[in-house]
């Protein structure tokens, strides 16, 4: 029973920032792993970002690396992304996902499948 909650979305002109935070809440918060995927109108939903619970190993899509950072608040059972230099091509819904399968490569991590729990998504738009 565990819920997800996004928050931080809004309008922002390329080559700005957002910070974006997802809070986890529930009977028992069991989750190992989480990450950020997101999705544009038409497109399937993508992988953006994961951290591992306990760990803090952190994974990242190519087109977000070293302008996106991902961090965790065990204490809060907090998730958030850092947004720098955006681009109009970040434009998208932004969701928020858990896992209780903690690590593993990539191509593991970056799997929607991989995700039992959603949130509800937040809007993030980045004009030219």
């Amino acid at each position: 029973q565990v819920q997800l909650v996004e928050s931080g979305g809004g309008l922002v002109q390329a080559g700005g920032s957002l910070r974006l935070s997802c809070a986890a809440s529930g009977r028992t918060f069991s989750s190992y792993a989480m990450g950020w995927f997101r999705q544009a109108p038409g497109k399937e939903r993508d992988f953006v970002a994961a951290i591992n619970w306990i760990g803090g190993r952190t994974y990242y899509a190519d087109s977000v690396k070293g302008r996106f950072t991902i961090s965790r608040d065990n204490a809060k059972n907090t998730v958030s992304l850092q947004m720098n230099s955006l681009k109009p091509e970040d434009t998208a819904v932004y969701y928020c996902a858990a896992s209780s399968v903690g690590s593993g490569p990539m191509g593991v991590m970056s799997a929607v499948k991989l995700y039992r729990y959603w949130g509800q998504g937040t809007q993030v738009t980045v004009s030219s």
